[in-house]
């Protein structure tokens, strides 16, 4: 482990700064590794709001980011320096007062991430100040992962089996480094001052759901291991079994690594079910190299034809949409879970998002702009291709037509409505043949169930046969332009 103490000598002829990103976390860190190999090293992170302009982070992603950071500096011993501001113009003070001898940070993918550390690198690459960026958060880079031609893949499929699986094997993990000290700056901030809890302290309900930080991550990958894992591939579309890992917010904020999990996970196993996990490993592969090859991913279009698509405003659908009361009880049970615990199944992510663009014809920047404030494992790689995914506009999209029905998605994945009735309480007492579908219960079921459409529960605002045509004729008007 990192050991106190330093002599202000020596310190001043060898220290290095490791900048904490999206990679906090001590264990499987190639940048904390590398600064570790000087004398003194000054752990920091920077909250840099103003270069992110509109993909600042939405609310409960910075929750999260607040308690990952409070683990991690006790991790550190309390030696973790906290900045608010641009990180050319800290990290360049503290170039100059503690003559820095080298900086070291982990890579991340994000366009407006990129453009600003090669300018950082360019500004501060002078003189005695070594500045090196590694990998630290994908199994490949997105650079590498290309077709014979040098042209980027566009589907999942080729990608992960003839580029990423016919690559060199993700790198092992590193151990957790050890060097002779480390030290802070007592002009820092305090973490409160970072302003990264919600004034209006929504995030109670969150708190029981999650332990957050390096060690949440370790519990939560063997928590996976112990009851998901075995069951993962056909499991994982169950939202009410305990099959999938929820470590996608420890990912996203680098608490864990992605080469822990696929070396982890291949450990134990070798079978279909790991083989699965691994693949989700690749779609995220394959988000980052989308939005590498594509900077305007998150607001663009892939396949330029939608950007004539008649979406329609309709303020009070999205209202209903964004608080579970559409009606629709699948759509209402996955969007309150995302607003209960920060987190959405991915099976109940794909119903909830067809019927946003499919049933209501909302566009899909509505989705993805709710996800982002609202999900603790908000990524834009992933938000962005995902949505545009079962938009039907992306790379590999799901075609327009393929529109999820909530009813039967409900009785396929949902069968005993355990999930439903959870997260719908006030439908519980219906029985399961009118549990997804409450509007074509008898009027005496319903008053035995004490359901009162309209009152104690909402009506459909949408018919899902009629939107559902809807939406095949505006894409079919789209087909012919």
């Amino acid at each position: 482990m990192l050991k106190q103490g330093y002599d202000h000598t020596t310190m001043s002829k060898d220290i290095a700064i490791h900048w904490f990103r999206q990679d906090l976390r001590l264990s499987d860190n190639p940048a904390l590794t590398q600064a570790s190999k000087h004398h003194t090293v000054m752990p920091v992170y920077i909250l840099d709001d103003d270069n992110a302009g509109t993909y600042m982070m939405g609310a409960a992603s910075r929750w999260w980011l607040h308690h990952s950071l409070k683990s991690l500096r006790v991790s550190l011993n309390g030696q973790l320096s906290l900045y608010a501001g641009d990180p050319l113009t800290i990290l360049s003070s503290l170039v100059e007062r503690y003559s820095i001898k080298a900086i070291y940070w982990n890579r991340c993918y994000e366009p407006w991430r990129i453009k600003r550390d090669k300018h950082i690198k360019q500004r501060l690459s002078t003189g005695n100040t070594t500045v090196k960026s590694y990998n630290g958060s994908l199994l490949w880079e997105p650079w590498d992962i290309t077709k014979s031609d040098g042209s980027p893949y566009k589907v999942f499929t080729p990608f992960y089996r003839k580029g990423c699986l016919t690559s060199d094997e993700p790198r092992l993990p590193l151990a957790i480094p050890i060097h002779s000290s480390w030290h802070s700056d007592k002009d820092a901030l305090a973490l409160e001052n970072l302003n990264l809890l919600p004034a209006i302290r929504w995030d109670k309900k969150l708190k029981s759901h999650w332990e957050i930080g390096e060690q949440g991550a370790q519990s939560c990958l063997r928590q996976f291991i112990k009851t998901g894992l075995d069951h993962y591939k056909d499991g994982r579309n169950l939202p009410a079994k305990p099959y999938i890992s929820k470590i996608s917010p420890h990912l996203h904020f680098g608490e864990v690594s992605p080469n822990e999990l696929w070396h982890t996970v291949r450990t134990i196993a070798d079978d279909k079910n790991t083989d699965h996990f691994c693949s989700e490993l690749g779609w995220r592969e394959f988000s980052y190299s989308l939005l590498y090859h594509n900077p305007e991913l998150p607001k663009s279009n892939l396949q330029p034809r939608f950007d004539q698509f008649p979406w329609i405003a309709n303020k009070s659908a999205l209202t209903a949409w964004q608080t579970g009361l559409t009606g629709i009880p699948m759509v209402d049970a996955g969007m309150r879970e995302l607003w209960q615990t920060g987190y959405m199944h991915n099976r109940m992510r794909m119903i909830v998002g067809s019927f946003l663009v499919k049933n209501l014809l909302l566009h899909w920047h509505h989705g993805e702009r709710w996800f982002w404030d609202t999900l603790l494992d908000a990524d834009l790689a992933n938000n962005s291709a995902s949505w545009q995914w079962i938009a039907g506009c992306g790379a590999d999209a799901a075609p327009f037509f393929r529109i999820f029905n909530p009813v039967i998605q409900g009785k396929k994945f949902d069968p005993e409505g355990h999930y439903v009735r959870h997260f719908v309480p006030e439908l519980s007492a219906l029985p399961d043949k009118y549990l997804f579908t409450p509007w074509e219960a008898p009027e005496h079921i319903l008053n035995k169930a004490e359901v009162k459409l309209g009152e104690t529960y909402p009506k459909p605002i949408v018919d899902l046969k009629a939107s559902r045509n809807e939406a095949l004729q505006a894409f079919q008007l789209l087909r012919n332009l």
